[in-house]
């Protein structure tokens, strides 16, 4: 068992795509399934999806989560999707309490489940289903600083054998995804993405000047062009938070043609 576990933001996809067989997901879908070895044994999973958000902090805290099927347009197939991860109303609690003790005001719903950022990257990577998983919504002011923050405060549970999970995609400009063979949209996506990890990875940049970049992330070339909307980015947040550190970059492939990449700490 590692002594702390690592931390880990990974590209979720589109959808259920990736249970799907989809082709424009394969790449995405071989690195999830070679990664696991890599990450310990956790007895635990907290994972940060970019697809729930409230306004403080919230923690699903059942002892048994549905499946929230937060898509539409799909095979009914995609509404068949099970993934019978327990919760953890334990850990649940002390992640609640780790918030509470950082001046951050958080609470507990133990009726919501697991949206697809949790349960379409998990299938893939745990298919067995066994390990305990608890959920933390992304907060609505999308401040990224406060997401910063958040990882912080739950820093302390990588020492407890949980493994911490931030579900986004590095690049989440819908449009260009439906559109991306053009030019300039491709300079776009790689100038951003070169940023993006050289911002996390380059361990010459201080740990002052990383996270200066990070809150300031819409300074960085094509930034609002790849993230019109920060919510699959802000999970990235959350990680550095927790690990305070340069990561290492795990993935840097493409998902429907678009480069997107995985970053481990």
């Amino acid at each position: 068992m590692l002594n702390k576990l690592p931390v880990l933001y990974i590209p979720h996809g589109g959808g259920p795509l990736p249970l799907l067989g989809d082709r424009g997901h394969q790449k995405m879908v071989d690195f999830l399934k070679k990664i696991t070895p890599d990450l310990g044994a956790p007895s635990a999973i907290v994972v940060i999806s970019a697809h729930w958000e409230e306004n403080k902090p919230t923690i699903t805290s059942g002892k048994s989560p549905p499946l929230v099927y937060d898509y539409y347009g799909f095979p009914d197939e995609a509404y068949q999707i099970e993934y019978p991860a327990p919760g953890n109303p334990v850990l649940a609690k002390r992640l609640f309490d780790l918030l509470q003790d950082s001046g951050i005001e958080a609470q507990l719903n133990d009726q919501r489940g697991f949206d697809h950022g949790v349960f379409v990257p998990l299938k893939i990577m745990y298919p067995d289903a066994s390990i305990p998983c608890v959920q933390l919504s992304l907060i609505k002011s999308l401040d990224p600083e406060a997401h910063i923050k958040l990882g912080q405060a739950l820093s302390d549970l990588r020492k407890d054998n949980v493994l911490i999970i931030g579900s986004g995609l590095s690049f989440h400009n819908m449009g260009a995804f439906m559109s991306h063979s053009n030019l300039d949209s491709n300079h776009g996506n790689e100038e951003f993405a070169q940023w993006l990890i050289d911002t996390c990875t380059n361990e010459s940049i201080s740990q002052q000047d990383r996270e200066k970049r990070l809150i300031e992330w819409e300074k960085a070339p094509y930034a609002r062009y790849c993230h019109p909307r920060e919510e699959h980015l802000l999970p990235l947040h959350v990680c550095y938070g927790a690990s305070n550190s340069a990561a290492k970059l795990l993935f840097d492939g493409t998902i429907l043609g678009i480069k997107t990449c995985a970053l481990l700490w």
